[in-house]
C-alpha cells in the first residue's frame, strides 16, 4: 500500500460516523442556509465529542457494575458525574429514561402541563429524525468497547439529534449576527484542585465576529456555535477534534 493510500485510508477511519448528508439533512430543518462540506464535517466531530463523552462515563458506570452492556441507568449516572455533558435537556422530556428527573411543568396558571403538549408539535424536528443517528451511534459504541441496550442506543439517537439541531441553530444565528455576542465559561472542582487553563482569549476574538457571505455557514461558523452549550474541557476537546477532522478530510 502506498503511503498517500495507507494516509487516505487512516483519515477515513478518523472521521465522525456521521456523514456530511446527514448532517446537512438536519441544518435542512432548521435553516435555508447553505452549509459547506468542511462546515458539515466540523458539526459531525462535535456532536461526535459530546457522545463519546457520554458514552465514557457511561461505560465507567457500567463497569463499576462488571458489564460491558450499557443500560439506560448508566446514561443517566454518566450525566449526573459530569455536568459537562448535560446537552441534551430538550430529549429528557421525550425519554422514559428521563421521565420524572426533569420535574413536572406548569403554566401560568398553576396547571400541569401534560407530558405530550411538552413535547410541541409532530412537525419535521429532532424526535423525528433521531433513528437517523442509529448507524453512528452504534459505531460509537463498538469504538469504546461496549455495546447498549435498544432503548439506550434511542436515548444516545435522540440526544445527538437535539444537539445537532440546536448547534445548526447557534450556527445560523452566527451567521445572521455577524458572530458570537456572548462568551461565558465554567469551571469544576474543588478547592484543592488546579485550575485548568482558561479558554484562550485569542480564540475567543477570533470567532467573536465573522467575514463572508451571509448565505453559507462555514466551518468557523461551526466552531463559534460550539462555544454556547459546551464549557470546560469538553468544549476546548470538540473545538480541537473540529479543527482536526477538517483538516482530515479536506486533505482525504
Amino acid at each position: 500500500m502506498s503511503t498517500v493510500t495507507s494516509r487516505r485510508a487512516q483519515t477515513a477511519s478518523d472521521l465522525p460516523p456521521f456523514k456530511p448528508p446527514l448532517v446537512k439533512a438536519v441544518f435542512r430543518d432548521v435553516t435555508p442556509l447553505h452549509v459547506s462540506r468542511t462546515a458539515a464535517w466540523a458539526a459531525a466531530s462535535v456532536t461526535r465529542t459530546v457522545l463519546r463523552e457520554i458514552i465514557d462515563g457511561a461505560r465507567r458506570a457500567a463497569a463499576e457494575e462488571g458489564r460491558k452492556k450499557l443500560v439506560p441507568a448508566d446514561l443517566v449516572s454518566a450525566i449526573d458525574r459530569n455536568v459537562e455533558v448535560e446537552v441534551g435537556e430538550e430529549w429528557y422530556d421525550h425519554s422514559p429514561t428521563f421521565r420524572g428527573l426533569t420535574g413536572d411543568l406548569y403554566d401560568a396558571e398553576g396547571v400541569l402541563v401534560p407530558l405530550r403538549e411538552r413535547r410541541g408539535s409532530r412537525k419535521p424536528s429532532a424526535v423525528a429524525g433521531a433513528h437517523r443517528f442509529e448507524a453512528g451511534v452504534r459505531k460509537l459504541l463498538r469504538g469504546r468497547g461496549v455495546t447498549a441496550v435498544p432503548v439506550m442506543v434511542r436515548d444516545l439517537d435522540g440526544i445527538a439529534s437535539f444537539f445537532l439541531t440546536g448547534l445548526a441553530r447557534n450556527a445560523a444565528m452566527v451567521v445572521r449576527e455577524g458572530g458570537v455576542k456572548r462568551f461565558g465559561s465554567v469551571t469544576l472542582g474543588t478547592a484543592e484542585e488546579v485550575a485548568p487553563p482558561p479558554f484562550p482569549k485569542d480564540l475567543v476574538g477570533a470567532l467573536s465576529t465573522r467575514s463572508g457571505d451571509r448565505r453559507t455557514i462555514g466551518r468557523d461558523d461551526i466552531l463559534a456555535a460550539t462555544t454556547m452549550p459546551l464549557f470546560g474541557d469538553i468544549r476546548q476537546r470538540a473545538l480541537t477534534e473540529a479543527r482536526a477532522v477538517t483538516r482530515d478530510a479536506s486533505a482525504g
